[in-house]
C-alpha cells in the first residue's frame, strides 16, 4: 500500500512539474526556418503549442541563407534559427549573432517530377541527365545565394560529371537551366512543377515525400546522404556570397545536416529554449521521422559549451528520453 501512495505521490510531483513548467513558457515564440521544414515544424508547432498553451509559434520559411541574412542584414529579431545547412550558421551569424548550434536532422537530393513530366517514364538514376538535356525539357532549382538546396543542386551536377565520367556535363546542366527556372528557395519550384512549366525540379527527398511525389533516386555517390562518400562530395564545390558585398565563400561539397540556434537577442529566449529542446526531444524526432529527415540521434551540439545551460543539460540527458 505504500509504494502504492508512493508511486501516486511522485506522478503528482512530476505532473504539477510539468505543468508548472508549462504555465512558464509563454509568448511569441518566432522562428525562422529553411523552407524544407516547414510540414515538419507545422506539425511541431501544434504538438508544442498543445503542450504549452501559452505559447504562439511564428513560423516564416525561406531559404536557409535567406532566413539568417533577415537577422544579420535586417536587424529582424528571431528566437530560434533553422537551418537546412549547418555551414550556414558558421559564416554568416557565427561569432557576431550567435555562438552554438546542434546538428539535428539529415536529408538527401532527389529529381521531383508530376505524372505528367516529359520522359517520366523512361528517366532513372542512370539516365535522368540524357533526358534533362532533351531539348523540350525544363528543369529548375533554386536560388544558390538563398538557399542550400541550390547550392547544393549544382554541387550534385559536378559530382555526376566525374561519377558518370561526361566532359563538361556540368556545363551543359547549367546552360540549359535558364534564369527562370531558379527561384528562391526548393519548395517555390513546386507550384511550377504542378503548372507544368517545369517537368523536372532539384529538390529534398523530405520534400517530395511529404507532397507525395514521383522522384528519382540518385546514387549515393553524388547525392550527398552518405558519410560513405563524404570525401568524394568534398571533391565538388560552388561559390556563393558572404558577409559582405562582393565576398564569396566556398561551399564544400558534405552530406545535408539540418541545424538548430538561438541568436543572442532572441526576445523570448525561455521560449526558444522550449522549442529547441522539443525539436531535438522524442517527440520532435518522430515527427522528423515521419517527415523523410532523419534525425541525428543523438543531436551534436557544436561549441554546445556557450549555448544556454538548460540546453547544455538537455543534450546530456534529456535529449535521449
Amino acid at each position: 500500500m505504500k509504494s502504492i501512495y508512493k508511486y501516486t505521490f511522485m506522478l503528482f510531483v512530476f505532473l504539477f512539474g510539468t505543468l508548472m513548467m508549462a504555465e512558464d513558457i509563454t509568448g511569441e515564440i518566432v522562428v525562422f526556418h529553411a523552407g524544407s521544414l516547414s510540414v515538419p515544424f507545422a506539425q511541431i508547432e501544434k504538438a508544442f503549442e498543445s503542450q504549452y498553451p501559452g505559447t504562439d509559434v511564428i513560423r516564416e520559411a525561406a531559404g536557409s541563407r535567406e532566413a539568417v541574412r533577415k537577422v544579420t542584414d535586417l536587424g529582424r529579431e528571431a528566437d530560434v534559427i533553422g537551418s537546412a545547412d549547418y555551414t550556414v550558421i558558421e559564416n554568416l551569424m557565427i561569432p557576431e549573432y550567435t555562438e552554438w548550434y546542434i546538428n539535428f536532422a539529415n536529408n538527401e537530393m532527389v529529381i521531383m517530377y508530376t505524372e505528367d513530366s516529359r520522359y517520366k517514364d523512361e528517366i532513372n538514376s542512370d539516365n535522368w541527365y540524357e533526358i534533362l538535356l532533351r531539348p523540350d525539357v525544363e528543369y529548375g532549382h533554386s536560388d544558390p545565394n538563398a538557399d542550400p538546396c541550390g547550392y547544393r543542386s549544382q554541387i550534385v551536377w559536378k559530382l555526376a560529371e566525374k561519377y558518370y565520367k561526361v566532359d563538361n556535363l556540368y556545363k551543359k546542366l547549367a546552360d540549359n537551366c535558364p534564369p527562370k527556372n531558379v527561384r528562391p528557395k526548393e519548395t517555390d519550384l513546386i507550384a511550377l512543377l504542378e503548372a507544368g512549366e517545369l517537368d523536372y525540379i532539384f529538390i529534398y527527398k523530405s520534400v517530395a515525400l511529404q507532397h507525395r511525389m514521383p522522384y528519382v533516386e540518385l546514387p549515393e555517390q553524388i547525392n550527398l546522404k552518405s558519410t560513405k562518400y563524404a570525401d568524394f562530395y568534398a571533391t565538388a564545390s560552388f561559390d556563393v556570397t558572404g558577409k559582405e558585398p562582393g565576398e564569396m565563400i566556398t561551399q564544400i561539397g558534405q552530406p545535408m545536416v539540418y541545424a538548430l540556434t538561438i541568436p543572442n537577442n532572441a526576445p523570448n529566449l525561455q521560449g526558444a529554449i522550449a522549442f529547441i529542446k522539443f525539436v531535438i526531444g522524442p517527440q520532435g524526432r518522430a515527427i522528423m521521422e515521419e517527415n523523410g529527415q532523419p534525425p541525428i540521434n543523438p543531436p551534436e551540439g557544436v561549441n554546445i559549451e556557450k549555448a544556454p545551460q538548460e540546453i547544455q543539460d538537455f543534450l546530456k540527458g534529456g535529449a535521449n528520453d
